[in-house]
């Protein structure tokens, strides 16, 4: 049983694009296939499929020339301590090469688009 269903989403992404690995199956709920669907918009994953008869979603992971393009991951908000940030407040993350996950009112999305879109929320996670 997954307590934490976010962090063991995003370890999954990490540990399989440091394996090497082309795609990584993970556990599908509404957060995590918008979550992946923001990450693809974002340019870390390819493709996001989802299965018909078990509740998994299977991501394609890009790479460059045998890199991939996810180097690193760290949770911000947990379960035992959420942290929000305003609009106002939000940076750019490693000089605008990571991005910053959020949760907002219009759905989840990366810091540039809450930004665009003025809008602050919880901060999931930071990806690199």
């Amino acid at each position: 049983m997954v307590t934490d269903p976010i962090s063991d989403f995003i370890i999954r992404l990490k540990n399989s694009s440091d394996a090497k690995k082309a795609t990584v199956i993970v556990i599908a709920s509404k957060l995590t296939e918008n979550i992946a669907h923001a990450l693809k918009k974002a340019g870390y994953i390819s493709s996001v499929d989802k299965s018909k008869t078990k509740r998994e979603l299977e991501l394609g992971i890009i790479t460059f020339d045998g890199v991939p393009r996810i180097n690193g991951v760290e949770r911000i908000s947990k379960p035992s301590r959420r942290l929000y940030q305003k609009a106002a407040d939000i940076r750019s993350f490693r000089s605008g090469f990571g991005n910053t996950i959020f949760t907002t009112s219009k759905g989840i999305m990366t810091d540039v688009d809450a930004k665009k879109l003025k809008l602050g929320g919880e901060i999931l996670f930071k990806i690199w």
